[in-house]
């Protein structure tokens, strides 16, 4: 088991280094392009491999207890040391990145993302280092070390933006590898604060102090400091405006990787380092991250609303961007409420999100490839791509991942967002009960914009016109991930006539392809899993919780 967990941090990075190398040894393929697209299959299915293995080997009995430790001294003079480790916090956030890396190097083997003077090679190589990066975020257990895993992820993300995204890429990724650096050089402050003030970098030893050895002043500045940095990559409102953009020119596998793992490192940091580590500090802040929790909540929804009604900037992935927003507020609003209920429903709806907005981002990357385009009034009015009647597995799935996302009884997003909301019900002892009723009365407002955007999307895209001039679109061919699309959308009198002169029939679009099959069907089985069978998650969590909240005792 120990070395389990080391090898799930490593392998990804000997992974990538072998990718670079002129032909990645022991795979071969049509040329050079395939076999090492075909070798970062094999590295992210060995990390699959060696998390599921892990999985199976912890002792589920003793999930409050750290696990597969590996503990060696690195920098004797600044006691900062090697520390992995894995609990029932941390275990389905290292299965869920492991799984969501494979699906996207399967994804991608059969479509590439495609970027100007860019070459497989270095795709996967970054895919490999941000696993890795990922990966070691979740499993460290040394403050520095988890600041430096948490930067690691910045670089190769930048360059999958930057490199293979689409229109204005350039601009998005300086905006996201800015914000993200702030508020990173601000919680290296905090986090070297706490680890002067409390004697170690040990995220273990600290917890189990529980703040004893930190005073109250240091504990707010600590929790300040760190808590925007976090929130930054959670993302909290207002700090969240880097988010919209980056989804919308990343390529597909940046985006279902940056919304269902990265954005996880934020929300895992208030778990894992600022409840337990100063509680006081957390105590004064909760009801301030309430707040700007629930205004997240109600802002991404409007946001999305004015997308889906107006088609104003109308993009689908800016949309379901904007959806990461509200969805994350309530992961916030559970851990604000410093209660073991509150905090397991945040957990919980880490992993419901990255499960549901994992796959509506693969389902956006396909609408995009074949109709040319995301933009709403396109796929809803021009282009009319009813995906009901012209590709219905494609359409059925898209509405699937609407419901999840909304919360629907059932699915994985319903429970996160409820234990969030009962955990504001009954906030921990010293809070405010009225400001906290407030706060989950807005809440619940939000999840009813939810259902109204959702429901909307799903009528414009799935239920439009099937006569319209998509017909063009679907002969014209799709876009690939970034760069230019190889088939834009018709448009003019010859693909929008009416009248005398008729209304072009709608040709059927290409539908659910085996390799999207194999890329999506984890995430809807896991999803439904997820949402009828609960305990899984939680009763691996709650112990763990429990545990953090009482400071290791």
């Amino acid at each position: 088991m120990q070395l389990l967990l080391a090898a799930l941090v490593v392998l990804p990075l000997l992974g990538a280094v072998a990718a670079l190398l002129p032909a990645p040894p022991g795979l071969k393929g049509r040329d050079p392009d395939q076999a090492v697209l075909r070798h970062g299959v094999t590295v992210t299915g060995a990390v699959l491999a060696a998390a599921i293995a892990l999985a199976v080997g912890f002792d589920h009995d003793e999930s409050s207890r750290m696990q597969a430790q590996t503990d060696i001294s690195w920098i004797p003079a600044l006691d900062i040391r090697i520390h992995l480790g894995v609990d029932g916090v941390s275990l389905p956030l290292l299965v869920l990145t492991a799984l969501l890396t494979f699906l996207c190097a399967v994804y991608s083997y059969s479509s590439p993302p495609r970027g100007q003077g860019t070459s497989p090679k270095a795709f996967v190589a970054l895919l490999l280092v941000l696993e890795s990066g990922t990966l070691a975020s979740f499993a460290v257990l040394d403050l520095m070390l988890f600041f430096l895993a948490f930067e690691m992820v910045l670089i190769p993300m930048y360059f999958l933006i930057n490199r293979w995204g689409g229109e204005d890429r350039e601009r998005a990724a300086w905006r996201f590898i800015l914000y993200t650096l702030l508020g990173s050089v601000v919680m290296l402050l905090g986090l070297l604060l706490v680890g002067i003030k409390g004697g170690t970098f040990d995220m273990v030893a600290l917890a189990t102090d529980n703040g004893a050895g930190l005073s109250h002043t240091t504990q707010l500045i600590a929790v300040l400091a760190i808590g925007v940095g976090l929130a930054v990559k959670a993302p909290m409102w207002p700090l969240h405006s880097w988010l919209p953009d980056a989804h919308t020119a990343a390529p597909t596998v940046g985006s279902v990787l940056l919304a269902g793992v990265l954005l996880k490192m934020g929300t895992y940091g208030f778990v894992r380092i600022v409840l337990p580590i100063a509680p006081e500090g957390a105590h004064t802040f909760a009801p301030y991250l309430a707040a700007f929790a629930v205004v997240g909540i109600i802002y991404g929804s409007l946001a999305c609303l004015a997308l889906a009604r107006t088609g104003a900037k109308g993009d689908l992935k800016r949309l379901i961007a904007y959806s990461s927003v509200g969805h994350m507020g309530f992961v916030l609003l559970g851990i604000a409420t410093l209660t073991p209920t509150g905090v397991n429903g945040a957990l919980f709806a880490n992993i419901a999100h990255g499960l549901i907005t994992g796959l509506l981002f693969f389902l956006v990357g396909a609408v995009k490839e074949r109709c040319g385009s995301t933009d709403l009034d396109e796929l809803a009015g021009r282009t009319g791509a009813a995906l009901y009647g012209r590709a219905p597995r494609l359409g059925g799935l898209l509405v699937f991942g609407a419901v999840a996302s909304l919360g629907l009884p059932g699915l994985a997003g319903f429970w996160g967002e409820m234990l969030a909301m009962f955990g504001a019900y009954e906030p921990a002892e010293g809070l405010s009960r009225p400001a906290f009723l407030t706060y989950l009365a807005v809440a619940a407002f939000g999840t009813l914009l939810t259902a109204a955007y959702m429901l909307v999307v799903v009528r414009r895209v799935c239920m439009g016109d099937a006569d319209g001039i998509g017909a063009g679109a679907a002969a014209g061919g799709g876009a690939s991930d970034g760069g230019t699309p190889s088939g834009p959308a018709a448009s003019g009198p010859a693909a929008s006539g009416s009248g005398a002169a008729g209304t072009a029939p709608a040709r059927a679009l290409p539908d659910v392809r085996a390799h999207e099959f194999a890329a999506w069907t984890p995430l809807v089985v896991l999803t439904v899993l997820a949402g009828l069978w609960p305990a899984a998650l939680i009763g691996l969590s709650d112990p763990a919780v429990q545990q953090l909240l009482a400071g290791g005792h």
